[in-house]
């Protein structure tokens, strides 16, 4: 058993955005398992509904689902009023909800590629931490998680020019809002995986082999991590931590 698994989250709540598919799918299964009331939210209803059902019979666990647009700071505000009502206030925010686009070096990128990835990837975040903090600052207490990529630490030509760019602009606004919440009892992580197995896979300039999606990370291994993070108690922050497959390279 993970360690984390022997402590409840019973009484938590979380909000997951980005949660029909992929790492936040795992994360909001991983946290209802601990016991933590999840809801999760995506532009892509039939995709929520679909990770839902999968976790109801998978795990037993219940996941609320509300559709919402990150880069729309009204739809945004919609998922939040919505998360109210639904899971009163919000202990733990992930925010997951990212792009990338095949088309990836800059000279060959039309500017609404840029602007798309930007929005979603980096705006989203800020959206929806700049909605979900004056909560936690009245109460003194909560845990936001980005999850960004190896992307936001070093930049290649693999990411690409938007998605390295939305990545190290998370990284920035994570930091930041640690230093600047830390005070207010609020911490911020953000955890930048390696390549994971996930439909953002789908979008690479070149298909992958069998053999490379079998040395990669799975959205579990990255969910672990989220939910050991979670476990902890609130004296304990941490601001940043990398995970990737054994052999990618990283320096």
């Amino acid at each position: 058993m993970n360690p984390a698994e022997s402590k409840s989250l019973a009484g938590k709540t979380a909000l997951i955005t980005g949660g029909g598919t992929g790492i936040g799918q795992a994360i909001a299964a991983s946290l209802a398992g601990a016991g933590c009331r999840v809801a999760i939210a995506g532009r892509s209803k039939e995709k929520l509904q679909v990770a839902a059902d999968a976790a109801k019979r998978e795990h037993g666990a219940a996941l609320l689902v509300h559709n919402c647009d990150v880069a729309d700071r009204r739809s945004v505000a919609a998922l939040f009023d919505w998360a109210a009502g639904e899971l009163g206030q919000i202990d733990v925010l992930i925010n997951n909800a990212g792009v990338n686009s095949r088309t990836r070096m800059m000279s060959d990128m039309p500017q609404e590629i840029w602007d798309k990835t930007l929005a979603i990837n980096a705006t989203g975040a800020y959206n929806c931490m700049h909605a979900v903090l004056p909560q936690m600052r009245e109460r003194r207490d909560g845990l936001i998680v980005n999850i960004s990529s190896v992307a936001g630490k070093r930049v290649s030509l693999l990411g690409g020019a938007a998605y390295c760019a939305s990545k190290f602009a998370m990284a920035a606004l994570s930091l930041s809002g640690g230093l600047g919440e830390g005070k207010n009892g609020i911490r911020v992580t953000t955890v930048y995986p390696g390549e994971v197995d996930t439909p953002i896979l789908e979008d690479r300039p070149k298909p992958l082999t069998a053999d490379h999606r079998a040395r990669i990370l799975r959205p579990q291994d990255v969910a672990d991590v989220v939910l050991t993070i979670a476990c902890l108690p609130a004296r304990a922050h941490v601001p940043e931590l990398i995970i990737k497959p054994t052999w990618q390279d990283f320096a």
